[in-house]
């Protein structure tokens, strides 16, 4: 592959990640979103590259990349294994709250994600709030 569309391609990651931030930033304190319901209002991408974007989050940026679960309720398991306590305690810390197995109460906790005035203004998609695969 050559200089100019390795070039391009991380030019289109950071744009990506730039509009992952940018929906990740307005979610509020106690409240949690999936990284599927943010890959469909960001557009295509799947979860798997949110969750790229958020490990990729610059230190200097403050985005609350703790507000974001997966579709159990559950808080992922890290590259190396592990579940991230730290992510935990940042979300119970917010007042957000885990069942005895480790989930979170969607029905309670969800975000119904960005107005859609935003969402419009924004060039974003609108997406079922966290969860909602699961209130059926």
């Amino acid at each position: 592959m050559g200089s100019k569309s390795k070039c391009a391609q991380i030019a289109r990651a950071t744009s990506l990640y730039e509009r992952v931030y940018s929906v990740v930033a307005r979610i509020p304190s106690g409240r949690v979103a999936t990284y599927g319901q943010i890959a469909a209002i960001v557009g295509n991408c799947s979860a798997r590259v949110i969750g790229y974007a958020l490990a990729a989050t610059p230190d200097d940026r403050s985005i609350p990349w703790q507000r974001v679960i997966n579709s159990r309720g559950e808080v992922s398991i890290r590259q190396d294994g592990a579940a991230s306590g730290r992510q935990r305690d940042l979300l119970e810390a917010e007042g957000v709250r885990f069942d005895a197995k480790g989930r979170v109460d969607f029905s309670v906790a969800a975000w119904d994600g960005p107005d859609w005035h935003w969402l419009q203004e924004n060039g974003f998609h609108v997406a079922p709030p966290a969860g909602f695969e699961r209130r059926k």
